[in-house]
C-alpha cells in the first residue's frame, strides 16, 4: 500500500503537472505565466512562507482567544513575549526579524553586499533584501489591520463604495492600439530603461499559495475573496465577462510580524498593520545583473575564470557576442517557437532578476549588461594581473553598479520629473547621511515608479543596419514579445531589436489614451487560454498594499488636496476624464493613487505630473543620499575613476557590446537616423587606466595564498596590508578571516573553505519535509521515495501517479505466492482424486480387459484428459455423470 501523501504536496502538485504539461509542449495560462515570472528564490520563499505560517499561527489564536472571551481582543488579552518568540522561531520568522551580523573587515568596507544588509551600520536592515517595504504615510486597510480596499461587500468609503477596478480600466483608463499619441522627444528606451531600473529596485512576492498551511483555496479557480485571494471582479458588460468570472490575483506575501500576526505582538497595545516584502535590495546596485542573494549570484558566476565573469549561454550566440545563459530548471514557462521541432526548447533566460523574459526589450537591457560586465572584467585583468577573481569581480560589479547610478539620476530621473522637480526634490549631491533611510518606499514601487505602464507602446520595432523595416523581420504587436527569447535568438540578434528601440518614439501619456488593448487585454497571452488586464493588476495591488487615496499623497507631498470635481479640473485638463472619475469614485478622497498620477497634467519638460514628480523626487534622493556605497562618495572611488565615470553614457554601452556603429548621442533622445546619430568612435568612453594598481614596495609578504572553493580580496589601509578571505557558496570558513602583513610575512596560515552540511540545518531545511536531504560538496541534493519525485522547486516531493516499485513488487510476489498456492492445492487434488477414481477406472478397465492407467500418467487434467482412453472417459461420463474422475478431468 502507497504511504500517504506528504504535507504540503498538494500545494506543489499542481507545479509538477505544469511541468509536465510543458514538457509537452504546452503553454500556460496568463496568470500562471506571471506567477512562474515572479520566481520566489530559495531566502525569498522561506521569509515568505514563515510570515504566511506565522500569520496562520496567529490568526488561529486570534479566533481561540475571541471564542473564549466572546469580544474583541483588548491589550489584556495579548500573548506574552516568551511565547510569541516561540511561536516566531518554530514558523521560521524569527532570523528576519533580528538585526544582520554586521562584520567589518576590508571587504565588507570596500564592496556592498550582495543583500544590501549592512549598508548603513546603524540600521543595517535599511534597504536589504526580503525586507518590508518603507510606509511614507500609515496604510488604509479596510479593518485597519490587513484587508484591502474592496475586501468586504458593501463597504463605504468617504460614504460610497469604490468602483470595480475593471470599470476604472474600461471607461476612464483603456484605449484602442490605433490611438496612440507619440512622444515626439523620447525614444523609446527611455520606458525600457525604465522597466529595468524598477526590477533593480523592487519585486514584491506574491503569496505561495499553499492550501494545506492556511486553509485557502486555489487562487487561479476562485472569485472569492478569501486568503491570499483577492480575485478582480468583472462587471456587467465588461469585455471579460463573456469568458471568464474574475481574472485571479494572488495577495502579496506579508512581512514577518505584520498584519493579523502583529495584534498579539507582546504587551503592547500598538497594531501592526500588514507590511510587503521587497526580495530585492533597494539600492542602485545593478541586482538586474548580480541579483541580490548570495545563492543566486553564485549561479550567474563563472567560478572556474580568473577573470571574474559572469556566466554566458553556451548553446548560442549572437554573431560572437554572448547571450545570457539559461535557467537551471527545465521546462520554463517561455514560449516556444511554433515551427520549431518538438524537441528543440529555447527556455527563459537567467540574469539577476527572474523577470528579464518578460518582453524582449528587457531582455536586451539585461544582455547588454551580461556582455559588458565580461567586456570590463577581462580588461581589469589585463590592467591588474595579480588581482584575484574575487577583486576582479567585485571592482567590475562596483563600476558596473556605478553605471547604473549615473545613468539613472543623471540621465533619466530629469527627463522623466523634469528639471525643477528634479532642482526640489533631488538637488546636487552633497554626501553620504546615515540618518537616511533608503529603502524603497510601498508607495513608489506599487504605484509612482508604475507610470511607465502608460507609455508603452502597441507596436514593436525592428530595424536593418539602414535603420529601416526589413520585410524578414517585420512589426511586431507587444503581445507577441512576451516570455519569447527564442525570438532574440533566431530572429537577428540584439542588433535589429536595439535599432527599434532607438529609432522608435515612446507612447506619450495622454489623459484619455493610458493604456492601450495589447496591456489591458492582451497581457502575457501566449495563446488563446486567456488573458489579463494591467491597468486592473497595478490598481488592484494598491488596494492589496493598502495604499491611502490620491488626496492623501498630494497632501504628503505638499498640493492641495482637490475635494470637488472643479478642482479636479485644475489638474486635469480633459474634462470628460473628469466626468467619469466621478461618476465612478462620487468621491475625490476615494481615488486610487495610481490612477490620480497618471492622470494629472504632465509637467514642463517632464513625463509625469506633480504628484509622481514628488513621490519618484523624493525615493531618488534617498536611494543616493542613504547608500554607503553611492559613487560619488570619496571613499568609494578616486578623484581620476570618479572623472571617467562621468564619460559613460548609455550609448557607449550599446557601441562596446553590438554590432551597431552609430547611435544617438542621448540614447534617451529620439533621432532620426542618419541625422541626430553619431559614429561610436565618438562616443566618450572610460580609461580603465584609472584603476590599475602597482604593486607597492611596502608589500614585503608577497601574493596572498590561494584558497580552494574560495578566493580573497587584498587591501591597504593606512598603510597596513591585509587580506580578508571569502569562501563560495556552501562552503565555511575555518580559521582567520582577515589576515596581516606584518615582519615580512602574513600574521596567520591561510584559512581553508570546509563543505556545509545543509542538511543539518535544523531551523531553516534546505529541503521541504516531504523529501529527504542529501549532503554534496559545496551544496545538497533532496530525494524522494518512490513513487514521490520532486516537483519543479527542486525540494518538494510530489506524488508521481504511478505505483512505486515496492507496491510493484509485492503485487508481482502476492500474484506469484497466489500462483504458487493454486498450483499446489491443485496438485493436491489432483493426487487425491486421481487415486479415488483409478479404483473406478480399475474396475472398468478389468471388466473390458485393460490395464488401469499409471500413478504417474496424471500430471494434470488436461493432459490426462488426452493420455487416458477416451473411451474410458466418455464411458465415465455416461455411467457417472457425477463422477469425481470426470469432474477432475473435463
Amino acid at each position: 500500500m502507497a504511504a500517504p501523501a506528504p504535507p504540503l504536496v498538494s500545494a506543489h502538485l499542481h507545479r509538477h503537472k505544469q511541468q509536465r504539461f510543458l514538457q509537452k509542449g504546452g503553454t500556460m495560462a496568463p496568470a500562471r505565466v506571471l506567477a512562474s515570472s515572479k520566481y520566489q528564490e530559495q531566502e525569498t520563499r522561506a521569509v515568505s512562507q514563515a510570515a504566511e505560517r506565522m500569520e496562520a499561527s496567529m490568526q488561529n489564536l486570534k479566533e481561540k482567544l475571541y471564542q473564549k472571551h466572546k469580544r474583541s481582543l483588548l491589550p489584556s488579552d495579548l500573548l506574552p513575549t516568551d511565547l510569541l518568540t516561540t511561536i516566531a522561531r518554530v514558523s521560521g520568522c524569527l532570523p528576519y526579524m533580528l538585526p544582520p551580523k554586521c562584520p567589518d573587515n576590508c571587504m565588507t568596507r570596500k564592496y556592498r553586499h550582495i543583500t544590501g544588509a549592512c549598508n548603513n551600520r546603524d540600521h543595517p536592515r535599511w534597504g536589504a533584501s526580503n525586507t518590508a517595504l518603507a510606509r511614507w504615510l500609515p496604510p488604509a486597510y479596510e479593518d485597519g489591520i490587513s484587508q484591502p480596499k474592496g475586501w468586504n461587500p458593501g463597504f463605504l468609503h468617504n460614504g460610497f463604495p469604490l468602483p470595480k477596478v475593471r470599470e476604472v480600466t474600461e471607461k476612464i483608463i483603456e484605449a484602442a492600439n490605433e490611438d496612440v499619441t507619440n512622444d515626439e522627444l523620447h525614444s523609446d528606451l527611455i520606458v525600457v530603461w525604465g522597466q529595468y531600473i524598477d526590477h533593480d529596485l523592487a519585486f514584491t512576492p506574491q503569496s505561495i499559495n499553499q492550501p494545506s498551511v492556511l486553509g485557502e483555496t486555489d487562487c487561479l479557480r476562485t472569485c472569492e475573496n478569501q486568503n491570499p485571494c483577492f480575485p478582480i471582479q468583472v462587471f456587467a458588460n465588461d469585455t471579460f465577462s463573456m469568458s471568464m468570472d474574475c481574472l485571479p490575483f494572488y495577495r502579496s506575501s506579508p512581512a514577518c510580524a505584520t498584519g493579523s500576526q502583529g495584534v498579539l505582538l507582546g504587551n503592547e497595545s500598538a497594531i501592526y498593520p500588514r507590511q510587503q516584502i521587497n526580495s530585492l535590495s533597494s539600492f542602485l546596485d545593478a541586482s538586474t545583473v548580480y541579483s541580490s542573494t548570495a545563492a543566486v549570484e553564485n549561479r550567474l558566476r563563472n567560478l572556474t575564470s580568473e577573470e571574474g565573469l559572469l556566466r554566458i549561454n553556451m548553446q548560442h550566440s549572437d554573431n560572437g557576442w554572448a547571450y545570457l545563459p539559461f535557467v537551471d530548471q527545465v521546462p520554463s514557462p517561455c514560449a516556444q517557437d511554433p515551427k520549431a521541432d518538438k524537441g528543440e526548447r529555447i527556455e527563459c533566460f537567467m540574469a539577476g532578476d527572474s523577470r528579464s523574459s518578460e518582453v524582449i526589450s528587457l531582455a536586451t537591457i539585461h544582455t547588454l549588461w551580461l556582455r559588458e560586465h565580461n567586456h570590463l572584467a577581462k580588461a581589469l585583468k589585463s590592467l591588474n594581473p595579480q588581482w584575484s577573481s574575487e577583486t576582479v569581480y567585485q571592482e567590475t560589479r562596483k563600476i558596473v553598479g556605478a553605471l547604473h547610478q549615473i545613468i539613472t539620476i543623471r540621465d533619466y530621473v530629469p527627463k522623466v520629473i523634469g528639471p525643477d522637480a528634479f532642482n526640489k526634490y533631488i538637488g546636487p549631491y552633497k554626501g553620504y547621511s546615515h540618518s537616511i533611510n533608503p529603502t524603497v518606499a510601498n508607495v513608489f514601487a506599487t504605484a509612482a515608479f508604475r507610470f511607465a505602464h502608460t507609455a508603452i507602446h502597441p507596436v514593436i520595432k525592428r530595424l536593418n543596419a539602414a535603420y529601416e523595416s526589413d520585410p524578414n523581420l517585420p512589426n511586431l504587436w507587444l503581445h507577441e514579445v512576451f516570455f519569447t527569447p527564442w525570438r532574440l535568438i533566431k530572429e537577428g540578434g540584439l542588433d535589429p531589436w536595439l535599432r527599434g528601440i532607438l529609432a522608435t518614439a515612446a507612447k506619450l501619456q495622454v489623459q484619455d489614451q493610458l493604456m492601450n488593448e495589447e496591456l489591458t487585454r492582451k497581457l502575457f497571452i501566449l495563446s488563446n487560454n486567456g488573458s489579463l488586464d494591467l491597468a486592473s493588476l497595478d490598481l488592484q495591488r494598491g488596494r492589496d498594499h493598502g495604499l491611502p487615496g490620491y488626496n492623501d499623497w498630494r497632501e504628503f507631498c505638499g498640493l492641495p488636496r482637490l475635494r470637488t470635481e472643479t478642482d479636479l479640473t485644475t489638474t486635469i485638463t480633459k474634462r470628460k476624464v473628469v466626468e467619469k472619475i466621478m461618476e465612478l469614485y462620487s468621491n475625490p478622497n476615494n481615488i486610487d493613487v495610481w490612477l490620480g498620477g497618471i492622470v494629472e497634467n504632465i509637467l514642463p519638460d517632464a513625463r509625469t505630473g506633480p504628484l509622481f514628480a514628488c513621490i519618484i523626487g523624493k525615493q531618488m534622493k534617498a536611494l543616493r543620499d542613504g547608500d554607503r556605497f553611492w559613487w560619488e562618495n570619496a571613499n568609494v572611488f578616486t578623484e581620476a575613476q570618479r572623472r571617467e565615470l562621468r564619460k559613460y553614457s548609455l550609448s557607449r554601452l550599446i557601441c562596446d557590446n553590438t554590432g551597431l556603429t552609430a547611435v544617438p548621442h542621448d540614447a534617451f533622445i529620439l533621432a532620426n537616423f542618419p541625422k541626430g546619430f553619431e559614429r561610436c568612435d565618438n562616443i566618450p568612453s572610460i580609461n580603465l587606466e584609472a584603476w590599475q594598481e602597482t604593486l607597492q614596495p611596502a608589500l614585503t609578504c608577497g601574493l596572498p595564498t590561494r584558497i580552494e572553493h574560495g578566493d580573497f580580496v587584498h587591501c591597504s589601509e593606512a598603510g597596513q596590508s591585509m587580506v580578508t578571505y571569502s569562501c563560495h557558496q556552501g562552503y565555511k570558513l575555518q580559521g582567520e578571516e582577515q589576515l596581516y602583513c606584518s615582519k615580512g610575512g602574513w600574521n596567520s596560515e591561510p584559512p581553508v573553505c570546509q563543505d556545509i552540511n545543509e542538511c543539518e540545518n535544523k531551523s531553516n531545511p534546505p529541503c521541504h519535509s516531504s523529501a529527504k536531504c542529501g549532503n554534496t560538496k559545496g551544496s545538497f541534493h533532496c530525494f524522494c521515495t518512490d513513487p514521490y519525485v520532486l516537483a519543479k522547486d527542486g525540494k518538494t516531493c510530489t506524488d508521481s501517479g504511478r505505483l512505486s516499485k515496492g507496491a510493484v513488487g509485492s503485487i508481482i510476489l502476492g500474484v506469484i505466492l497466489f500462483i504458487c498456492l493454486t498450483v499446489s492445492s491443485w496438485f493436491v487434488i489432483c493426487r487425491w482424486w486421481s487415486y479415488s477414481s483409478r479404483s473406478s477406472i480399475n474396475s472398468y478397465a478389468l471388466k473390458d480387459g485393460r490395464d488401469p492407467p499409471a500413478e504417474g500418467d496424471c500430471k494434470n487434467c488436461y493432459e490426462m484428459n488426452r493420455s487416458q482412453s477416451n473411451t474410458v472417459l466418455k464411458s465415465l461420463d455416461k455411467e457417472h455423470p457425477n463422477s469425481p474422475g470426470i469432474l477432475l478431468c473435463m
